[in-house]
């Protein structure tokens, strides 16, 4: 891979730049094709608190692609997205379950379980994605990693929460 930063070897653990750029470029495309996915499981849910929760995800996605392009910026690169196979690979597996799971209650379940695995990869990503900036010392781009984790985080114990209130159970 091409050198992607000036003098990259100056700061600490340089060796983990390169993989630094590319996760940056695979989640970018990840969070890219998530917002496809959320507006379709959006209007698939049956719960109304299932519903606003994936709108309301949509609009964190949004902001997740604003503050990665800061991310790229504030290392001196312009924003790039890689094809992220394993986000296409989970919303292939959501749009399997919209299709073969029609009824109310069932869908509802399984819809969950489809967003979690993409938050759960997402979670992984930006965790990793954290560890790096730190231990290069990017402060910027950790700060704003950190967040997007948070809400990643955030999002993953209200989709639980629905599930073990609503989705999941005998009503």
């Amino acid at each position: 891979m091409a050198n992607t930063r000036k003098n990259n070897q100056d700061m600490p653990n340089a060796h983990l730049h390169e993989l630094f750029v590319d996760e940056l470029r695979d989640v970018l495309s990840a969070e890219k094709l998530l917002l496809k996915g959320l507006k379709k499981m959006a209007g698939k849910a049956n719960r109304d608190t299932l519903r606003s929760a994936f709108e309301e995800h949509y609009t964190q996605t949004e902001q997740h692609i604003e503050r990665l392009k800061n991310v790229f910026s504030a290392i001196g690169l312009s924003p790039r997205a890689k094809k992220c196979k394993a986000m296409e690979s989970l919303l292939a597996e959501a749009e399997e379950i919209m299709e073969n799971f029609e009824e109310a209650e069932v869908l509802d379940a399984a819809l969950i379980a489809a967003a979690q695995k993409a938050e759960h990869y997402e979670i992984a990503s930006y965790g990793c994605l954290v560890t790096y900036a730190n231990l290069m010392e990017h402060r910027e781009a950790a700060d704003l990693l950190s967040q997007t984790l948070e809400e990643e985080k955030d999002t993953d114990t209200k989709l639980t929460e629905i599930a073990m209130e609503e989705a999941n159970v005998a009503h």
